[in-house]
């Protein structure tokens, strides 16, 4: 079997920075392959006709993956508009000037009267690389294909 329209695919994977850094690794996370939204569409592509056992590559640019970075992203808010024990790191979610969207943003700044959040994703204006290996492979049941997810261990769970 090859990973293909709706598989099943398990994989474990490693992200680099263009420097060849390690930034984040993960195993056994399962996703819906076939254009369901579950992985970047660089990596999917990358990943279909692999097989169970083989290791893929996938350099992915900001136009491709996580954007450019935006400085207009960045935004200051008064601090009353927190939580008492907001700090840096803490996300939130908000939309952006004139936009009924939904965005997340990261508090990166706490100052007396004012927090600094940023709408960038963090990896925004970076190239990547992943580095995933094929770990499982099996056909989607109807469920998962009509959900547009893989269910049950390393995929979503209702």
């Amino acid at each position: 079997m090859k990973v293909g329209q709706n598989t099943v695919v398990t994989i474990d994977y490693q992200l680099l920075d263009a420097d060849g850094q390690m930034l984040e690794q993960e195993q056994g996370i399962a996703y819906l392959h076939g254009g369901h939204g579950g992985v970047l569409p660089v990596l999917e592509a990358a990943l279909e006709g692999a097989a169970v056992g083989q290791e893929v590559r996938a350099r992915i640019d900001p136009d491709d993956g996580f954007g450019h970075f935006d400085e207009n992203a960045i935004r200051r808010e008064p601090r009353s508009a927190f939580p008492p024990d907001v700090e840096v790191g803490m996300q939130f979610a908000g939309s952006p000037n004139d936009s009924d969207d939904m965005a997340v943003y990261t508090v990166t700044e706490v100052g007396d009267d004012h927090v600094l959040v940023d709408g960038n994703h963090p990896l925004a204006g970076q190239t990547v690389e992943f580095v995933v290996m094929v770990r499982g492979l099996r056909n989607a049941t109807e469920e998962e294909v009509a959900h547009g997810h893989a269910h049950g261990p390393g995929g979503h769970h209702h």
